[in-house]
């Protein structure tokens, strides 16, 4: 983050503004919203913004070039002149005294800058391209006024009233989150929204009456958090992500994708890699089980889909045996993601009609499979962790009949920033990946479809 995103309360203190034209009045409005009191100086202002600040004792503007005194007992100063000596005074004056300041259309000399706003209040969300595009912010802004209902605010203020009495009676965080999730979901903020207030007070009262006796029950979600890029997650994901008192991740998911879990929830790093596993899977399927029999929801996030090599039959089965209730959210398998993010089709009728998904796992130095069954006409092959055994993969397909000169594409970090993709023969592949620092994670595909990646590319 270029800016920490922070909401500063202002009631009641002067905020220098510097300027009187209309990037003045745009700016002293904001301030004026938020409560501050303003303190106008420039030589030239114009009538509208002399009139907002006209008839309050509380503002005052002066007539006159700025003077680094203008700042005594200010709280903030925005400098919104067209003249770049002057705002950069009043840079240099503000820092001097370790006053914030913010000059307009100069992020070079902002402490602070102004958010694009959605105001339900007492809701505010502010969207902010950190002063490298405010178009975007506001653009992005205007689709949120869109999504958020205008009776937020009264939401947010009835909710507000209930807080020390909900937290007086749910003394346990975790607890006390599910019982404002289910308000916030549920009838009691559809009958504020529908303007039925008394009614809203009445389920309220209801439910934290009965909120003791609800006795908690853990659950476990096992969600497939797709290949790589955050954009492919689904809705149901991200949404369960959010309610998660702990998550348990493995090292494939991106960390992009983990910020996106609630920020508060226990996070643990549960990843394998070859010759290498941060805790057994053994463990990882019991301590599932222990963490939902203490009441938490447990989220398990696997890269790809958990239902293709990533063991989640086994984690489900033990949650399974122990009465553990479950929910499991399929991803984007990395065998579609990767070859979509490449240009290369699965299956294309002019080239394979069929698709086989296999693992080329080593064990014992050796890939260990029914290669007769894998030399097949018109058929695609894709191997999940194959790197270490390509030299093997590509020689044994060839040893069973594959022409050695079969399309063969090796895709590295598929779908993210840092996709590469290798293409070459069965012959020359294991030559060319030699050649390169190859970076795990990575997606064997063998089959005609690859002499389609240069004309279908597109990342």
């Amino acid at each position: 983050m270029d800016y920490l995103p922070i909401f500063i309360r202002i009631t009641g203190q002067t905020v220098l503004v510097v300027g009187g034209g209309q990037t003045a009045l745009r700016k002293a409005t904001l301030l004026m919203r938020a409560g501050a009191n303003i303190r106008l100086v420039a030589i030239d202002i114009e009538p509208a913004l002399e009139k907002l600040l006209s008839g309050n004792n509380d503002h005052d503007f002066i007539h006159r070039a700025f003077e680094p005194n203008d700042l005594e007992k200010a709280r903030l100063a925005v400098a919104a002149t067209n003249d770049e000596a002057v705002n950069k005074a009043v840079f240099n004056a503000a820092r001097s005294r370790h006053l914030p300041v913010n000059v307009v259309d100069n992020p070079e000399l902002c402490d602070f800058i102004f958010p694009s706003i959605v105001d339900r209040s007492p809701v505010v969300v502010a969207v902010s391209s950190s002063g490298k595009s405010p178009m975007l912010a506001r653009l992005l802004r205007a689709r949120l006024e869109t999504f958020i209902p205008s009776g937020y605010g009264k939401l947010a203020s009835l909710l507000g009233e209930y807080r020390a009495k909900v937290k007086g009676a749910i003394p346990e965080m975790s607890l006390r989150m599910r019982f404002w999730e289910k308000t916030l979901d549920g009838p009691i903020a559809g009958q504020l929204l529908a303007g039925k207030d008394n009614n809203a007070r009445q389920l309220l009262d209801e439910a934290l009456e009965n909120a003791e006796q609800e006795a908690a029950s853990g659950e476990v979600y096992l969600v497939g958090a797709g290949p790589g890029d955050p954009d492919l997650l689904t809705f149901r994901a991200l949404r369960l992500m959010q309610q998660a008192d702990v998550v348990l991740y493995d090292r494939l998911v991106a960390e992009e994708i983990l910020h996106m879990c609630r920020q508060d929830a226990e996070k643990i790093h549960v990843g394998k890699q070859r010759k290498q596993h941060t805790m057994a899977q053994e463990d990882i399927s019991k301590m599932l089980v222990e963490l939902a029999r203490q009441g938490k929801r447990v989220l398990r996030l696997k890269g790809g889909d958990p239902f293709i090599f990533g063991r989640g039959g086994e984690e489900i089965s033990e949650l399974a045996d122990a009465k553990i209730p479950f929910q499991v959210v399929p991803g984007i398998t990395a065998a579609s993601g990767c070859a979509s993010y490449a240009g290369i089709p699965l299956t294309h009728r002019d080239y394979s009609q069929s698709v086989r998904f296999v693992t080329g796992h080593l064990k014992n130095d050796t890939c260990d499979l029914d290669w007769n069954s894998l030399v097949q006409g018109e058929q695609t092959l894709v191997f999940y962790m194959g790197l270490i055994g390509l030299p093997i993969i590509c020689k044994e397909l060839v040893n069973h009949g594959m022409a050695s000169e079969k399309p063969i594409a090796l895709i590295q970090q598929g779908t993210t920033p840092n996709q590469k993709v290798y293409t070459g023969t069965l012959a020359t592949m294991p030559e060319i990946i030699a050649n390169n620092e190859v970076r795990a994670p990575t997606l064997i595909i063998v089959g005609d479809v690859v002499s389609l990646h240069d004309k279908l590319s597109w990342k």
